[in-house]
């Protein structure tokens, strides 16, 4: 219309009918380019924020041995960095294959209205553009895979170097670690390049072909206009749509090797959210009496971790707790004590046999509340970064004043607190940085009796503290028997002989069992490892 009758007929008033229109059109190009890009750009955010939460609320409930297999730090590079770049693709570049599959059908169809004979040039063409742009994609979706692996694994090393960075001072490994990550990032960059190539003979073999096909169409088009059978503004038109279509041709197969990228890093985080927890829940669980002394019994409990099925680390152990006792697990390590702990808190089902709690087998429980009645305190106590009193709260945010108070003094943590200048809202760094190793623990022990636990278990509690804080501390332990069933595992003379039972553990059995006085005359292995741990303590 603007070539035949604006620039042809001379007409002044047909050039500026045709500008208008063409005007308007642009108007309304623009308000749709602004809600396009507005909209699918909260859609990329939107799904970005679910799929990151969606991964993180089904990880947190799986069970601890799926994270001996997978390491934290790459689950947490793929929740961070695939989950951006399906935000980024999402919200900018699905908005450009969108756009541009709706310009190649509508260009299409506007070819076909003006030149059906020049049509079947591009409609003919496509597949020989669109054939090499599958083909490649492929390769490329699969070196994306390749390449968040590996920024995944470079991801991991600096989370685990910067975590533990003064034993890497310590150790003066700095060169070392330098070297190795140098070596990942070398390996990443190698697979990058690689998809790179990739997207760069995509786009090249896209573009090519479709150039390819414009020069056909246009000798075509010009032997029509020569022989007088189409207008010059017909094949101006033609070439305008054609352009088009080329165009977005051209654009979605760039953006086609962005979306096999995408879906490399959805595979991923799809793996995530199929992994299934080992630990069966039952759909109509038991209830607890809600009494605070729980007893405890192993029937017959062998166990072989996940990762290693080839070593039973407990072999065919008996034993019972009973309600509000205080009973002391000793012997070597690596006797499986501390795997005890873990059956009780069910991260792991026993291979055979039956934990029971409050006389209920642990599998016939909900995990919630198994682990409500439990309190649980670490030979490395963990704490989060946040202030005291988040940590403090951690297992029970509803406590009250008194209630933290009690837990604080119970396990000797008042009088550090009450030096610090903001007390309980002082800030500690991750896993406790600023705190030394004795606050720590007692604020993990006070964490775990502000639960008020049906059954406590203390593993290893006191090591990290000075001798006055160890006696305050078993004070404290000796102070809950009758309020709750205490299960310590202990080296040291102190708690072992408070215990009213102590169990000896060797190599997975359960070799022995009594009191202090009992087991020191009548067991060699308990007598020895008492000696060794106590000196001439041993003989009181």
């Amino acid at each position: 219309m603007l070539i035949d009758d604006g620039f042809s007929s001379g007409s002044q008033e047909l050039l500026v009918q045709s500008i208008a229109v063409f005007a308007f059109l642009m108007v309304l190009l623009s308000i749709g380019t602004f809600v396009r890009y507005y909209l699918v750009s909260w859609i990329g955010e939107r799904v970005s924020a679910d799929i990151r939460s969606k991964v993180f609320d089904h990880l947190i409930s799986l069970h601890p041995g799926y994270f001996e297999e997978n390491l934290p730090t790459e689950v947490q590079s793929r929740i961070t960095t695939d989950t951006t770049l399906l935000q980024s693709v999402i919200g900018s570049t699905v908005s450009i294959a969108l756009r541009n599959i709706l310009m190649f059908f509508g260009g299409v169809i506007l070819l076909i209205v003006s030149n059906p004979k020049l049509s079947m040039v591009v409609i003919v063409s496509a597949p020989l553009v669109v054939a090499p742009v599958i083909f490649i994609g492929r390769r490329v979706r699969s070196l994306s895979r390749d390449s968040q692996d590996s920024l995944a694994d470079v991801g991991s090393y600096v989370g685990e170097s910067l975590r533990h960075i003064k034993i890497v001072q310590a150790f003066n490994h700095q060169l070392q670690d330098s070297i190795a990550f140098g070596n990942r990032v070398e390996i990443a960059f190698d697979i990058a390049c690689k998809r790179i190539k990739y997207r760069s003979w995509l786009i090249v073999t896209a573009m090519s072909l479709a150039m390819v096909a414009m020069g056909v169409m246009l000798w075509i088009g010009g032997q029509d206009v020569l022989s007088g059978h189409s207008s010059p503004g017909e094949l101006t038109a033609f070439i305008f749509y054609a352009f088009i279509v080329g165009g977005s041709v051209g654009a979605i197969s760039e953006v086609y090797s962005e979306l096999q990228r995408a879906a490399g890093a959805a595979e991923r985080l799809v793996e995530l959210l199929d992994a299934k927890s080992v630990l069966e829940v039952d759909t109509n669980p038991a209830t607890l009496s809600g009494s605070k002394l729980l007893p405890l019994e192993f029937k017959q409990v062998s166990f072989s971790y996940p990762t290693r099925p080839d070593v039973t680390v407990i072999k065919d152990i008996s034993f019972s707790v009973l309600p509000g006792e205080l009973v002391a697990l000793v012997g070597p390590s690596g006797g499986g004590k501390s795997t005890l702990f873990d059956l009780m808190l069910r991260f792991y089902d026993p291979d055979c046999g039956s934990v029971m709690l409050d006389g209920v087998e642990l599998r016939r429980l909900s995990l919630e509340d198994v682990r409500g009645h439990v309190g649980f305190v670490s030979q490395n106590p963990v704490l989060f970064a946040g202030t005291l009193e988040e940590n403090l709260r951690y297992g029970c945010t509803e406590a009250s004043l008194q209630d933290m108070q009690y837990a604080l003094d119970a396990a000797n943590a008042s009088e550090f607190i009450e030096r610090l200048p903001n007390k309980l809202q002082t800030k500690v760094g991750e896993s406790g940085q600023g705190l030394s190793g004795g606050q720590r623990q007692r604020l993990a022990i006070a964490r775990a009796l502000l639960t008020r636990p049906g059954l406590l278990l203390l593993d290893e509690a006191t090591s990290a503290l000075d001798a006055r804080s160890e006696e305050l501390i078993r004070q404290t332990t000796y102070n809950l028997r009758g309020t709750c069933t205490v299960l310590v595992i202990a080296h040291r003379l102190s708690t072992v002989v408070q215990a009213d039972r102590i169990l000896v553990l060797d190599e997975g059995n359960l070799v022995a069992e009594g009191t202090y006085s009992m087991l020191l005359k009548e067991n060699p292995l308990f007598r020895q490892f008492a000696q060794v741990q106590f000196g001439q303590q041993a003989h009181i």
